[in-house]
């Protein structure tokens, strides 16, 4: 029942006096689904904060929620959610700077556009993990007095702030130039020295696996130096001489950076570690003779990133294709082509070529039609959703291929009802073939109620509108909740149902507040009854 519930809050289709019903009985399940709802005036919004207090939150992102209808004091975290949208008041800001919940205040310093005397008393709060938060988002001025700050926890978020000053970055990875950190986390709570094993028994630490502090704070200014090697407003010259640092993570935090030299590049393209040159791979600063040579990488998950390349030479990427094992993806430098490149892709004797091009979905109708033609199953599965194709070319491909397609042709926008109906009943069947006709907008009920049999389908298929509605009802009392909840949220859903569940469960609710003794056929129990 909870979750039939929770699904008929979130249907479009429910009428507003049963909206205004389920309000004055919703729980937190209940409160979810009504809080999405596009449809929710003011009134409502209001109404449904004041009876669940948790859902206020997210009635204040969906913006169902303004400053004039948010107390603070009552509700402390819905005008958090308008304060970090830049809705909230600013008095709002200083009463939840010195809240006592330090999670509290801790979102409060990652909002943006706080009054600078809030920020000060941010700055200066006893526990650091608000000081660093507020470290990771503030503004640029205030980053940079943060960088020399004596916690070590603090310059590692300002050192992931985009908006501190490039000096201040580079003060932070330059030893020497800062006075060393006197703290961190780990040397907050244990004697030095100490690992953290990564599987702690104890249940209250939230150290993160491997921190660790000999004095020295290694893995916060580890992870320090990396948060500024990632950060584009680090000066290169501060950052390039990590690339022949002993950490690993170091340098592959180093081969997303699009302003090396040629030298460092080439450099990180011999790296030891497979994870760093395929990070290389992507980069688009990188140039085509070292493209050329990462495409001969022994490694597979280096030539795959490769092809993701959005400059990446056509002939290397034809190469690619052939021992990348790209996948079924539409790969940047296909879909950037030119009108002749998808012609000569086309037309590629490579099969493995063709499939790329397949990919794309504003192929001129010659040359999608072309590709429909094609021998191999490969290239017609990655043609089959294309938009366009007629009922006569996608049977064809079926008769071709059989299996190997089928799952594409159901997904095709322009399937029309009765293949999708012949889909469901090929043999041998497909299940992925139930699961994309369950959620096509041509679907038909004959093809949904095929579609019921299959255990993943059957979740979509109860939320798919043509489905009758007789049938719906019934799957609300489907054993997997899943389907329940989506047939409740199913707009088809009748109304007079929708009605019998709103009345289920208010009577429900009456009968646990009212005394067993107050109800005629009930013996006196001392209890009352508990919600089904």
């Amino acid at each position: 029942m909870p979750h039939v519930l929770g699904g008929l809050a979130a249907n479009a289709a429910l009428p507003s006096e049963l909206v205004d019903q389920l309000i004055s009985i919703a729980d937190d399940d209940i409160a979810m689904g009504l809080a999405c709802r596009a449809d929710l005036s003011r009134v409502q919004a209001v109404a449904l904060a004041e009876r669940v207090d948790g859902s206020a939150v997210q009635l204040a992102y969906e913006g169902r929620l303004t400053a004039a209808d948010v107390d603070p004091s009552v509700w402390p975290d819905a005008a958090l959610a308008l304060l970090d949208q830049g809705a909230g008041r600013p008095e709002w800001a200083r009463l939840l700077a010195v809240d006592p919940d330090r999670e509290r205040r801790e979102k409060l310093a990652a909002c943006r556009g706080l009054p600078s005397d809030v920020v000060d008393t941010l700055a200066a709060d006893p526990d650091v993990r608000v000081v660093a938060e507020l470290a990771l988002w503030t503004t640029a001025d205030v980053a940079e007095r943060l960088a020399a700050h004596p916690h070590a926890e603090v310059r590692r978020a300002v050192a992931g702030n985009e908006e501190t000053p490039p000096a201040a970055l580079a003060a932070l990875v330059t030893v020497g130039t800062l006075p060393e950190a006197r703290s961190c986390l780990v040397c907050d709570r244990e004697e030095t020295p100490f690992v953290h094993h990564p599987q702690s028994p104890r249940p209250d630490c939230d150290l993160l696996p491997g921190a660790s502090c000999d004095g020295s704070h290694e893995s916060t200014v580890h992870d320090m130096r990396a948060a500024a090697i990632r950060n584009p407003a680090t000066p290169v010259e501060a950052v390039s001489g990590f690339v022949e640092h002993p950490s690993m993570l170091l340098r592959w935090a180093l081969a997303a950076r699009q302003d090396l030299s040629p030298q460092a590049f080439a450099r990180l393209a011999a790296d030891p570690h497979p994870g760093v040159r395929a990070d290389l791979a992507e980069n688009p600063a990188i140039d085509d003779a070292l493209i050329r040579a990462l495409a001969d990488d022994r490694d597979l998950d280096v030539r795959r990133r490769l092809a993701r390349h959005p400059r990446v030479p056509l002939d290397v990427l034809t190469r690619l294709a052939r021992t990348a094992k790209i996948g079924a993806t539409l790969l940047p430098r296909i879909a950037a082509a030119s009108p002749s490149e998808v012609v000569e892709l086309a037309t590629s004797r490579d099969p493995a070529v063709r499939m790329l091009v397949a990919q794309r979905r504003d192929l001129l109708p010659e040359i999608r039609d072309r590709l429909a033609d094609d021998p191999d199953a490969k290239v017609i599965k990655a043609l089959a959703p294309h938009p366009g194709l007629t009922e006569t070319r996608l049977r064809a491909m079926v008769d071709r291929h059989g299996v190997r397609v089928l799952a594409g042709v159901a997904t095709n926008p322009d399937a029309t009802p009765a293949l999708l109906e012949n889909l469901v009943r090929h043999q041998p069947p497909v299940q992925k073939v139930f699961r994309e006709v369950a959620r096509h907008r041509g679907a038909t009920a004959s093809a949904l109620l095929a579609c019921l049999a299959d255990t993943r389908a059957r979740r979509v298929a109860a939320g798919n509108p043509a489905l009758p509605p007789p049938v719906i009802a019934e799957l609300l009392a489907d054993a997997d909740w899943r389907v329940a909840e989506a047939a409740a949220a199913n707009p088809s859903l009748p109304p007079a149902v929708m009605s019998a569940l709103v009345i289920q469960r208010r009577a429900a609710a009456a009968a646990i507040r009212t005394p067993a003794t107050s109800r005629p056929g009930h013996a006196t129990t001392g209890g009352c009854s508990e919600m089904p």
